[in-house]
């Protein structure tokens, strides 16, 4: 039975029900336009769509255009549709969304908030208000520690770091490519475009040095009393990291886990489920110096070259303080261009570096900061944001 062969009625509501469904796949974060939706509304007139399968497929053609959005797609097909023992009692009913029973899948957050959202019919005063609220609510999750977030406001928080861009701090190096404004004079250039009108005229070319980002490498505590603030760090570096292609995370607990690889998905939801699936000890103990061994040993040759820039995130309560932290330390110092240690407990406006670790890791960094709300990430950014000479070895103690 195609679309065209139902009553002026049920058409009216089954159109009513696919524009609906676009705008839920665009507030999980799906690029649909009117045109795709005039594209399936005009799809579906040629199909049978009592046959629940030819309307998904024809609908996940349409809609779909990246792989990551296929799983968005198929979950919130599923939320807004409800499954029933036949496709025909969907044209009788509105659809609404059930609880899953399942354990929800990776992007399952975003398509059950879309879902979720009530449609706009308040007056022009009552929305004033609610922006005004809105604003307010802001200005306090700006500045609102991580750990005594809501579950709504830790999704609100995600939202706003989904949304951080890092500018890209230009690194010069070795290298050198043709420039017209460069300092260095190409010979070779020179003397072959001279060829073209036998030495008469010479056109001098130029050479000036490649700029490139500085890699950036985080090394994240995930012991328990660090581990809400290393899920949504890591949401943080996803969000960069589609920009800024150089970037290595790790992972240390009791044990150091390379998670670069799972978090270069696209969907953030998926990057931060492979990342929990890759690590055994998340919320566990802390083994900081010989994470940081195994670091230096195994991985420093490889990812801190080009004058890196090393993000620590970790409290510094160490198991086992002793001389060989001071040791790993001043050797990550020295293999980096930049050693930034991120510490939630500078939270606490009279904070002292009394424990072992804290006391053995400061010495041996370039800079204190905190990382406890979105206040102190967008501070971050500008840091990174701002270029340093090359043998920058000063202190800078950030309050929180």
């Amino acid at each position: 039975m195609a679309i065209n062969h139902l009553a002026p009625e049920k058409t009216e509501q089954f159109a009513d029900n696919i524009v609906g469904f676009a705008r839920a796949l665009r507030s999980a974060g799906m690029p649909v336009g009117p045109g795709a939706v005039i594209d399936a509304m005009s799809a579906l007139q040629v199909i049978d769509i009592g046959n629940r399968a030819d309307v998904f497929t024809t609908l996940e053609a349409i809609f779909v255009k990246r792989h990551e959005h296929a799983l968005i797609f198929k979950q919130a097909f599923n939320l807004f549709f409800r499954a029933s023992e036949e496709w025909k009692h969907m044209l009788d009913s509105v659809p609404l969304p059930e609880e899953a029973r399942k354990k929800p899948q990776a992007g399952a957050r975003r398509v059950q908030e879309a879902m979720s959202q009530p449609r706009m019919t308040e007056t022009p005063q009552h929305q004033e208000q609610d922006l005004r609220l809105s604003v307010s609510d802001k200005e306090i999750l700006q500045k609102k520690d991580f750990a005594q977030m809501s579950a709504a406001e830790i999704t609100e928080a995600l939202r706003a770091i989904e949304r951080m861009h890092l500018p890209q701090a230009e690194l010069l190096t070795r290298r050198y490519l043709p420039d017209p404004r460069g300092l260095r004079l190409d010979l070779r250039r020179t003397l072959r475009a001279s060829l073209r009108t036998g030495g008469d005229i010479i056109d001098i070319h130029r050479r000036g040095p490649i700029q490139k980002p500085a890699p950036i490498v985080a090394l994240l505590d995930i012991s328990g009393s660090m581990s809400e603030y290393t899920r949504l760090f890591l949401h943080f570096l996803h969000a960069i990291g589609d920009a800024r292609k150089r970037v290595s995370v790790f992972l240390f607990g009791t044990r150091l886990t390379n998670v670069t690889r799972a978090l270069r998905q696209r969907d953030p939801d998926e990057a931060l489920a492979s990342c929990s699936a890759s690590v055994e000890d998340w919320a566990g103990g802390t083994r900081i110096s010989a994470s940081l061994h195994n670091f230096n040993k195994l991985w420093a040759r490889r990812v801190l070259s080009q004058g890196a820039i090393v993000l620590l995130i970790s409290d510094g309560l160490e198991r086992e303080a002793d001389s060989k932290l001071a040791f790993e330390m001043d050797r990550l110092h020295r293999s980096c261009r930049r050693l930034i240690w991120l510490n939630p407990l500078l939270r606490f406006g009279g904070f002292e570096a009394k424990a072992q670790g804290i006391k053995m890791m400061l010495p041996h960094v370039d800079e204190f900061r905190p990382v406890h709300n979105l206040s102190s990430i967008q501070e971050l950014i500008a840091t990174l944001s701002r270029p340093l000479p090359p043998h920058h070895r000063s202190l800078i103690r950030s309050a929180a």
